[in-house]
């Protein structure tokens, strides 16, 4: 752990001298820099990729012990992990004795973790920094969804994937990494819809993340999920806090619910504890006894959420229900089942008639739900003759088709398919990320904008500009807005999508780059004097390490497409352009 603390006390002395000389990280330290700090920023740099060799190079492995990650065992050496972790420290000593045997230890990750899980690649990455210092970009098959439309700030397994990282950070006990991945997290709670902010709640309660959990607290406490969802999905305490959080909110609203409400919501409740306990015919009695009705009590959308398949399927055939009722959020039943993500319920739900159309007040359709909760890695799995079909892709597939055997879907429009936020928040983003492009890239943005006919789009600013810096999202409504208007933010919507996808086909290197500029909060607006001092350091140790990588990736790039056109000076080599991202990327993002 000392060692982590000095590499990162050593690279933030030169990065310092890098920072307040205004100068590029291209070149190596010049006369400028300190003799002692240069060479201890070229040694820690040596150790760091000869380390990071025991863990990537098979030629080097020269492991002593084994961790197994959702089927795969992966060779660790102990005295690393054990002189980084106070947890491995402690695991390895009390197992000491098994050193003498010819054979290595071996360890289940699902048996060292008291709560979450943590996956192969979240524990690659987090190996990757034990051993090496350096935190390797969020691997894009476990951290992006497959919907193409979707920028991967907050979707699910984005958010998914850093709650992994958190618990591996928090278990493992890696005091630094915790700070790091708690910033991002605190990142996704005000962009993320209100469902997924909840493992990270989760997450933070066991982690003991004071900060984030409050947040979290708040952003769910504000919001209309409704109590037997959070009853469901949250621990006790945590939904003590929320209720008293909703109680001190509304301590001015009187609030009356009577005799008749009260027994009208016990009566609910029994209907969904007789759900619970997969009893079709307790709930045909109490809705024979009561003038309470499944649509009343949103059987279906309870059944589809929390119950066995083959419930939901009784309670279809028991009929009197509206399969497209929206409950107080304005979801169908098919966006719930979407949210699963069962193919047997979804199947069940189309024959039955739900309409795949159908879209939520904030925009989404059950294909967009499930495409944002789903990961390439799992959609792109491949399936073995005889095997079962990857269900992640099933669920997509079957709903893709219904889309195209539905006539509305064909008809709908962009603007009913998209609520305000959402739209408002898709153009802040992109329009922020072709903004760090033009800065970092300009050559190579450029000629990207102009394929993608960006430049006969007006550049959005935000809606409500003259209320706020980029406006008050809550306050737009598209509906007020003219027609015209509409039409003009969703062509540069287009534009926008365009450019960043011609980016990437022909300046991956570049776009990987600006990817992590974009998820990297450590460098919002590069305020590195504040926060406690190991936080700064890690601030400047991160900020350097960009921009080199963007030097290198330009370089990259134009090795691979063998460009002879095109010079260094279309990169971010000059040191005047380097500081004008983190001005451009408040302004769009905060």
């Amino acid at each position: 752990m000392e060692s982590g603390n000095e590499h990162l006390s050593s690279l933030s002395v030169v990065s310092s001298a890098c920072t307040s000389n205004g100068s590029s990280s291209q070149n190596m330290p010049s006369a400028s820099y300190e003799p002692g700090a240069s060479l201890d920023l070229l040694s820690l740099t040596k150790l760091s990729g000869c380390l990071e060799k025991l863990l990537l190079d098979a030629e080097f492995d020269y492991s002593d012990a084994e961790i197994v990650v959702e089927g795969t065992s992966v060779g660790v050496n102990r005295c690393i992990l054990a002189s980084r972790s106070p947890f491995f420290h402690e695991l390895f000593k009390k197992s000491n004795a098994g050193s003498a045997n010819e054979s290595k230890p071996k360890y289940v990750m699902t048996e060292l973790l008291s709560q979450g899980k943590i996956g192969y690649e979240t524990f690659m990455v987090f190996l990757n920094y034990v051993y090496s210092g350096k935190l390797k970009s969020s691997p894009p098959e476990v951290s992006t969804c497959v919907d193409e439309s979707c920028a991967h700030d907050a979707c699910g397994p984005a958010i998914n994937y850093a709650v992994e990282l958190m618990y591996a950070s928090a278990t493992f006990q890696m005091k630094e990494l915790v700070l790091v991945v708690q910033r991002r997290l605190l990142n996704f709670v005000d962009k993320a819809f209100v469902e997924d902010v909840i493992p990270i709640v989760v997450v933070a309660f066991h982690c003991k993340l004071s900060q984030l959990l409050s947040h979290s607290v708040q952003r769910i406490a504000r919001s209309d999920l409704d109590d037997l969802t959070l009853e469901k999905e949250l621990p006790h305490e945590v939904l003590s806090d929320i209720r008293s959080f909703r109680k001190q909110s509304n301590q001015d609203v009187e609030h009356d619910v009577g005799e008749v409400s009260f027994m009208y919501d016990k009566r609910v409740r029994r209907i969904h504890k007789a759900l619970d306990s997969d009893d079709v015919e307790l709930l045909k009695l109490l809705l024979d006894e009561s003038d309470i009705t499944l649509d009343d009590a949103f059987a279906l959308h309870y059944a589809a959420a929390y119950c066995n398949p083959k419930v939901v399927s009784e309670v279809l055939h028991l009929g009197n229900t509206d399969l497209n009722l929206r409950n107080t959020r304005g979801y169908t039943v098919l966006h719930i089942a979407a949210r699963r993500k069962d193919p047997s319920v979804i199947v069940g739900l189309l024959n039955k008639g739900a309409c795949v159309s159908d879209s939520t007040i904030d925009g989404q359709t059950s294909i967009t739900i499930c495409r944002r909760l789903t990961r390439p890695k799992d959609y792109n799995e491949s399936t073995k003759q005889g095997q079962e079909t990857n269900k992640d892709r099933l669920c997509i597939d079957v709903l893709e088709r219904e889309m195209r055997r539905d006539p509305l879907a064909g008809n709908m429009s962009m603007s009913s398919m998209m609520a305000a936020d959402d739209l408002v928040m898709r153009l802040l983003l992109l329009e922020n990320r072709v903004a760090l492009a033009r800065v970092l890239f300009p050559r190579e943005a450029r000629l990207a904008m102009e394929i993608a006919n960006a430049h006969s789009t007006s550049e959005f600013a935000g809606l409500a500009a003259s209320k706020a810096s980029c406006g008050n999202l809550r306050e737009v409504d598209l509906n007020e807005i003219p027609y015209e208007q509409v039409k003009r933010l969703q062509l540069r919507l287009q534009a926008l999508q365009k450019t960043v996808e011609t980016g990437r086909r022909f300046f991956p290197n570049c776009s990987e780059v600006l990817d992590r500029f974009v998820e990297d909060d450590m460098l919002e607006t590069l305020l590195l004097e504040k926060g406690p001092p190991e936080e700064q350091s890690a601030k400047k140790m991160r900020y350097m390490e960009l921009k080199d990588e963007v030097m290198k990736a330009f370089h990259k790039d134009k090795a691979e497409n063998n460009w002879v056109s095109l010079s260094s000076s279309s990169s971010c080599s000059s040191s005047p352009k380097a500081g004008v991202n983190h001005k451009v990327r408040k302004r769009k993002l905060y």
